[in-house]
């Protein structure tokens, strides 16, 4: 079973407390990306994903250069480089989440993605099925 650190992605867009929503956004734009993980130096302290820009940010009417801090999401869900990519799968839908950072030692050192999984012929039955739990997830609580 090939583990997260086979399929990870290790070129990480990331941002740091000094930066601002706008500047978020930005790269979020010039990398194509929803997520961004938050780093001091190499360590983890957060995630900002375009939901948390939106419903943090622009919906609380706060400005272009509003700190990070305001947005970011520091109640994570992270993994390991060792895990079997089968546990990433049930961790992902467990937390009806599609991305989750690497963590090793508090230091992020990548990013799994729904997408690294689907693309192992062995994982697409889990990596769907954890994409159609999210789904649902999403479906039910916008209801709410």
């Amino acid at each position: 079973m090939p583990t997260v650190r086979e399929v990870m992605s290790t070129d990480c867009v990331t941002v740091t407390l000094q930066d601002n929503v706008y500047e978020i956004a930005l790269k979020m734009k010039q990398h194509d990306v929803g997520f961004i993980p938050v780093v001091e130096g190499n360590k983890l302290i957060g995630v900002v994903t375009d939901r948390d820009l939106v419903v943090r940010g622009y919906a609380e009417k706060h400005s272009g250069s509003t700190a990070v801090k305001q947005v970011i999401s520091e109640h994570l869900t992270t993994i390991s480089p060792e895990t079997d990519v089968q546990e990433a799968a049930k961790v992902m839908a467990q937390h009806q989440v599609r991305r989750l950072p690497v963590v090793e030692d508090g230091n992020l050192v990548g990013v799994i993605a729904i997408g690294d999984l689907a693309v192992r012929d062995k994982l697409e039955d889990e990596a769907g099925e954890a994409l159609s739990r999210i789904s649902e997830g999403r479906s039910t609580s916008s209801n709410k």
